[in-house]
């Protein structure tokens, strides 16, 4: 597990390569020290996929107050320098076994949507936001959308329960090719103009 600490964070974390589970604790925090085994026993099902770090509070109170760490034991995944998920307390190694596996399933899932919204703006002759985070943003909400409501329903337009009349709106929806052609982007801010 490697020891974060103002110096290091940004290298470790937010340019990691691999995603990263940062826990955020104290020496004087009791579940914190009920966690920290947990965790290093997860972290040897995971060697292959997560990098496992560990960050205490009153050395660096500053991460910890730019990360609004308020409570601890506090624990944050991040992927390609975006806070993906986190919780607060002691959890039990199932539930935290279950929790990465769903975070990082979630975050395969939105990568390889996105590559595939990339060769559909390629091959229409636009492309994608090059704001990833919006990017990141949009994807999400239609996945969202999917799992809710059954589709990929384009976030910035109204569902009506008419399937119908909603199949115009799943992304990428009917008005998108107009609206890049009259704004440069689409609605959703997905798909720009070259």
């Amino acid at each position: 597990m490697i020891t974060l600490t103002d110096d290091n964070f940004r290298k470790e974390v937010l340019s990691s390569q691999k995603p990263i589970l940062v826990d955020f604790w104290s020496d004087w925090c009791v579940p914190c020290s009920v966690l920290s085994p947990i965790l290093e026993r997860v972290s040897s099902d995971f060697e292959d996929k997560i990098t496992f770090a560990k960050i205490d509070i009153d050395e660096s109170p500053l991460l910890a107050q730019e990360y609004g760490i308020e409570r601890i034991p506090t624990v944050i995944l991040f992927n390609g320098g975006r806070r993906i998920a986190e919780f607060v307390g002691v959890k039990t190694e199932d539930f935290i076994k279950e929790w990465l596996e769903a975070n990082l399933k979630g975050d395969d899932e939105v990568d390889e949507l996105i590559k595939k919204y990339e060769e559909y703006a390629q091959n229409s002759g636009f492309k994608l936001n090059p704001d990833k985070e919006t990017v990141n943003r949009v994807v999400k909400s239609l996945l969202d959308r999917e799992k809710n409501l059954g589709a990929r329903y384009c976030p910035c337009r109204r569902v009506t329960g008419d399937k119908e009349e909603d199949k115009k709106i799943i992304c990428p929806c009917i008005y998108h090719k107009e609206e890049i052609e009259k704004d440069g982007h689409c609605l959703c801010n997905l798909f720009f103009k070259k």
